[in-house]
């Protein structure tokens, strides 16, 4: 399954995230997720693995395992090099390993200090603070994104983090338009309007962290954790036992249904099977309903934990 974006290219509707992947094991779960039949991986800078999926997917087209053709690579420009856009780009593809992007995010809508292509340290102030560089525009950062799709680099470019208002901006000053924007989505954060606006928009939403985002509940040391209330939710309503599937696979195939692409993150090839197979069933017009009730505008990524600042405003 696939969604068409807005530039006619075609982006699987499932995708391996690979953010907290140790690089060690980035390799094989790359390889064994191809074998399982994903063909869409969404990396980042950020993540400071992309040398370690670059070997993964260099190993998996030369020897015959999928075309590169076939695959669709997301990666994403970091804050530290929105002055730096076309350097990142190529930096990003070189340890990719590859041409091209398929696609390229502005990862969060905030500028920080320059720290060097290549390096990612969210540097902060003497306060504590993220340190924000107020001389750089978004709209200059856009215009340098679209330059990559006329140089060859990039087939598609888009926004990530981006809320209702400055993805109107966006459409307001871009020559090309966001094919998509990367935003947190999942049943206790569900932000139907901005859902609605980007595919009114034509922009296609994918969803990070869909599963609710244990790992940076933990992180951030916050007592609900959305994603245990949303697995006894499911257990509750009987969803999971209706369907026959997990939890997890429920909480995707809401995802689908709303029509964002879904990229869960898993380091165990139980679960990348698992999520995966969520293709072969459909939730009712009742189930999706119920999913809907649930919705709890509690976003997982809480940036003022670790940054001093909350960027998403």
């Amino acid at each position: 399954m696939a969604i068409k974006l807005n530039n006619g290219f075609k982006m699987p509707i499932i995708g391996l995230g690979v953010w907290r992947m140790d690089g060690k094991d980035v390799k094989n779960l790359i390889l064994n997720a191809i074998k399982i039949g994903y063909r869409h991986f969404d990396s980042a800078a950020f993540y400071q693995n992309e040398a370690e999926v670059g070997v993964a997917l260099a190993e998996a087209i030369q020897t015959g395992l999928v075309k590169r053709e076939d695959l669709f690579i997301t990666t994403k420009l970091w804050s530290s090099d929105h002055g730096h856009v076309h350097e990142a780009c190529k930096d990003s593809l070189k340890q990719l390993q590859l041409d091209y992007l398929d696609l390229y995010l502005v990862h969060l809508p905030v500028a920080t200090k320059h720290t060097g292509v290549g390096t990612t340290a969210s540097t902060l102030d003497e306060d504590g603070v993220l340190d924000i560089d107020t001389t750089l525009s978004l709209e200059t950062v856009w215009h340098a994104m679209e330059d990559l799709v006329s140089m060859g680099l990039a087939r598609s470019i888009g926004i990530s983090n981006y809320d209702l208002f400055l993805t109107r901006d966006c459409l307001a000053y871009s020559k090309i338009k966001p094919a998509v924007n990367q935003i947190e989505t999942h049943p206790y954060f569900q932000r139907e309007s901005l859902v609605k606006f980007c595919h009114k928009h034509g922009i296609c939403v994918t969803a990070h962290t869909p599963l609710g985002g244990a790992a940076a509940n933990t992180e951030c040391r916050i007592k609900l954790l959305a994603t245990l209330h949303l697995i006894l939710f499911l257990y509750d309503q009987g969803l999971a036992k209706k369907h026959q599937k997990t939890v997890a696979q429920i909480s995707l195939r809401w995802g689908i249904q709303r029509n964002t692409i879904v990229i869960p993150k898993s380091s165990k090839l139980e679960r990348l099977k698992e999520n995966f197979l969520v293709q072969d069933f459909e939730l009712t017009e009742d189930d999706m309903e119920q999913i809907k009730s649930i919705d709890r505008k509690y976003r997982t990524h809480q940036t003022a934990k670790f940054w001093g600042i909350d960027v998403y405003g």
